[in-house]
């Protein structure tokens, strides 16, 4: 008989290199936002083939920032997938401006584009992609009904991902990404603000420090000690420290490395699940290299022995985490309120969320997990 195991959703993988990282901040005391997070700026900038990268403190942040240098406000609309992370609604409120959900396609769990040709008016300010477990939305669809309307690429999965030989992060006006611990790379909480543009770029980096003309590092290394810095618009603190930065810095070197053995297992997930006609595998164009932030499948409850709640208690049973893929935003309780939508409303969004679910694909697994995982899917 098979022994136990237990195998969490999902583990980052740190050591001696993020420990041994911390101590040039922690011994120098340059703590808050400094060298460090302007270097983990750089490499995530050449890496993911942008001209400006600005760390904050989270992938949400980073969507606000995006929202308020495009001037969404009051009276603007911006379109959001109905599935997804409630923050990704949450920062269009933020503005003052009205969510307009669109359905996604349950296949890709990533925006619908016929759904939102139909969504787009004369008052959309602003459409947030979200390229969902780390497939990017299929952005040129996404531009062609579009048109000059500006696309926030909600990243915050997808850190190293590619649609068509292009990273995540230059597809669209700004990309935002995360570093919270269940995603590839990790800061511990964090994330990353991009854009390819010179105006906007100067706003984001602005507007992530109250507002000021120039940063903390030039502020504190200039030759002017009583220089302050002026304050042309109201900003807020949404900053990176250095220990973050540190953490960023080594673990962002592992970052091709880590979806190369991801791929390499969902890969083997899907040759190996196949065969299981009540599990919806996950998909992959050919033209997206996928950031497989998480493996989510659909349980097709027709033909499933198990409903996906009841099926998630058992797998938990026996020692094997799952996890819902994310949620329906039009259905939880604040946006029932707020909106009045059905959950019938959007479809596509439904479904996932009552029969998606995640199982463990991370870097600290090792082939006894995968090879117990797999039995117990096919012995259900």
């Amino acid at each position: 008989m098979t022994k136990q195991r237990n195998i969490p959703i999902s583990l980052p993988v740190t050591g001696e290199e993020e420990w041994q990282a911390i101590r040039e901040p922690l011994m120098t005391g340059w703590l808050t936002s400094g060298p460090k997070v302007k270097e983990f700026e750089s490499l995530f900038a050449e890496r993911h083939k942008v001209k400006h990268a600005y760390a904050v403190t989270s992938a949400t942040t980073a969507l606000h920032l995006a929202l308020v240098a495009l001037d969404v406000g009051p009276g603007d609309e911006v379109i959001v997938p109905a599935f997804t992370w409630v923050s990704t609604a949450n920062v269009v409120l933020y503005q003052g401006a009205k969510v307009v959900f669109v359905d996604i396609d349950p296949k890709t769990f990533n925006i619908d584009t016929k759904d939102l040709q139909k969504k787009i008016s004369k008052n959309t300010k602003a459409i947030i992609p979200v390229h969902l477990f780390g497939l990017c939305a299929e952005m040129d669809a996404i531009k062609k009904v579009s048109g000059d309307i500006p696309l926030v690429e909600d990243g915050a999965c997808a850190a190293g991902a590619e649609y068509k030989g292009m990273p995540a992060g230059g597809l669209g006006s700004i990309g935002c990404f995360s570093f919270h611990p269940r995603k590839s790379v990790t800061t511990g909480e964090g994330g990353m603000v991009t854009t390819n543009d010179d105006q906007l770029g100067e706003k984001l980096s602005m507007l992530r420090n109250h507002g000021a003309s120039i940063s903390e590092e030039q502020r504190h290394h200039g030759p002017k000690p009583y220089i302050l810095p002026e304050f042309d618009i109201m900003g807020f603190n949404y900053r990176m420290t250095d220990l973050q930065g540190a953490v960023g810095v080594v673990q962002l070197k592992k970052l091709d490395q880590f979806i190369d053995a991801r791929n390499e297992k969902a890969l083997y997930y899907k040759e190996k699940l196949k065969e299981i006609d009540w599990i919806q595998l996950p998909e992959c164009p050919q033209n997206s290299r996928h950031g497989w932030q998480s493996f989510v499948t659909l349980i097709n409850e027709e033909k499933s022995p198990l409903k996906r709640n009841d099926l998630m208690e058992v797998l938990q049973a026996k020692g094997i985490s799952t996890r819902p893929g994310t949620h329906a935003v039009h259905m939880l309780a604040y946006y029932k309120e707020l909106l009045g939508h059905d959950a019938e409303d959007f479809a596509g969004a439904k479904l996932a969320n009552d029969c998606s679910m995640a199982i463990p694909l991370h870097n600290r697994m090792v082939d006894e997990d995968f090879e117990y995982i797999i039995a117990a899917l096919k012995n259900i």
